[in-house]
């Protein structure tokens, strides 16, 4: 207990001096924009504010990492990560401008403007200096019912500083129903709650990119765990299951990258035996409940489905973070050592949307396969846990295989692989990792890194390539009862 309560005030400390790096120089509305860390460094209370960002940020991965296994009990897990979070939600936005953006577009709708279609630029919101240059001229890459939410803090909040208090309660309120399924998807899988929800909740990309940042993954998470407990809870149950599609269905019209948790959540909704009848019969009410919520919220906002023309335009950024971009631009710079421009960036990235799509389906099948090869119905823990892994698996290699990525996306699949993995450090190492990426006022560390981390990342892909192919192919030796039959 002593070492427990030792990470619970080094996590503290760490969440309390990313605070103070959030008034020193944060996100702020009036913070200049395209900031590096050498101009960081000479600007007044420069060197304060990185130096909190370093040390704070240091703590609160360290204290997170020292109890992945769990911390002393469920209340203590929920207790830390309160107080953690204590801090950062008084703060300014931290780690990113996205929360301007979504300000904007939360204006552009209630001037009743058609945010899918006029860019905030264009539509003159009057926060634009605030909103990040790449997302000045973009249309809204969310669904409606997040429009919806942005419109409402902006009505709510008035002005600039009151839409950003209430879009971070809207964000909190997520992660708040979130914190609450959580123990029900832990208990369903067998997995100490102790754990899963300190991993899932005390870790340093909640504090800073969910709390801090107000990001709307938040909500799309709470949307996401709220649904997949009531299909694991009240399997075959027709009025239960059309709830728990309609949650489903609106964090997908929060975020579209909730869609790839549709299928896993319908192996969910099934009662008794995985048949193709059973699948059909209970996975029909989970999918009429899923276009429900996407008919309604987008005929109540009046946007219809413009949204999903708005997400071609999320892959407009190139950074190394993301392993198909990182690829894409190595071989570019290959061929410009030999005169050529390859343009390889858009081919990779297609090519690993469509890698990323048979990898969802061989998850999918596995997990199906898994729960089906029996005669009698699986045990139900069992069916839950390879439910929720699938499910996490699936987000996790979304993540991987996207054009993009930003820190705050690691939390999707950190969430469900904490109420149903057995082993920890292979995705809490990588999100501990992502914790260093961004600096206090947004500014992303892989803009200053962006040949050398793309030749890093591509090298890593071919190692774990190789190890992967290397797993696969082992040749399985002979059992001792073998040896005698030939």
């Amino acid at each position: 207990m002593g070492a427990a309560r030792l990470a619970r005030y080094v996590g503290l400390v760490g969440a309390v001096l990313l605070a103070v790096a959030a008034y020193l120089g944060g996100a702020l509305p009036d913070a200049p924009l395209g900031a590096t860390p050498e101009s960081i460094w000479r600007a007044p209370g420069g060197p304060a504010t990185l130096t909190c960002w370093l040390v704070g940020t240091v703590s609160l991965v360290g204290a997170w990492w020292s109890l992945r296994g769990g911390a002393p009990s469920t209340r203590w897990a929920y207790v830390t990560a309160g107080l953690w979070a204590l801090p950062l939600l008084v703060a300014p936005p931290l780690g990113s401008r996205d929360v301007y953006s979504y300000a904007c577009q939360g204006w552009t709708y209630a001037q009743g403007v058609d945010p899918y279609a006029v860019p905030v630029a264009a539509a003159g919101c009057p926060w634009l200096d605030a909103v990040a240059p790449i997302w000045r001229d973009t249309p809204a890459p969310y669904g409606p019912v997040f429009v919806l939410l942005a419109a409402l803090a902006v009505g709510v909040g008035g002005g600039l500083t009151g839409t950003i208090v209430a879009l971070r309660v809207i964000a909190v309120a997520g992660l708040l129903l979130g914190a609450l399924c959580l123990p029900g998807l832990a208990r369903a899988a067998g997995v100490p709650v102790r754990r899963a929800a300190w991993l899932a909740l005390a870790g340093p990309l909640v504090g800073v990119h969910l709390v801090a940042g107000a990001h709307n993954d938040a909500v799309m998470l709470g949307l996401l765990l709220s649904g997949l407990l009531l299909a694991v809870r009240r399997p075959g149950r027709p009025a239960s299951l059309l709830v728990a599609g309609v949650l489903l269905g609106l964090a997908v019209t929060v975020k579209a990258s909730a869609v790839v948790v549709l299928p896993f959540a319908a192996l969910a909704a099934v009662r008794g035996r995985h048949t193709v009848r059973s699948l059909a019969r209970d996975g029909g009410w989970l999918a009429a409940g899923v276009l429900a919520g996407l008919l309604v919220s987008s005929a109540v906002s009046g946007l219809g489905f413009g949204w999903v023309g708005g997400l071609t335009h999320s892959g407009d950024s190139e950074q190394w973070t993301s392993p198909p971009t990182a690829v894409g631009l190595v071989v570019d710079y290959a061929g410009a050592l030999v005169g050529r421009d390859p343009q390889a960036v858009p081919v990779v990235r297609a090519v690993a949307l469509l890698l990323l799509a048979v990898l969802l389906a061989l998850l999918w099948w596995r997990a199906w396969g898994a729960l089906g090869r029996r005669d009698d119905a699986p045990d139900r823990i069992e069916a839950c846990r390879v439910v929720l892994l699938g499910t996490g698996l699936a987000l996790a290699a979304t993540v991987v295989l996207s054009p993009v990525f930003y820190p705050w996306y690691a939390t999707w699949p950190l969430a469900l692989l904490a109420v149903a993995a057995t082993r920890t450090t292979w995705f809490v190492l990588p999100a501990a990792v992502a914790a260093f990426l961004t600096l206090p006022d947004g500014t992303n560390l892989a803009r200053f890194a962006k040949a050398p981390g793309a030749v890093a990342m591509t090298a890593l892909v071919l190692v774990l390539l190789v190890l992967v192919l290397r797993l696969t192919h082992r040749p399985r030796l002979p059992r001792p009862f073998d040896r005698g039959r030939s």
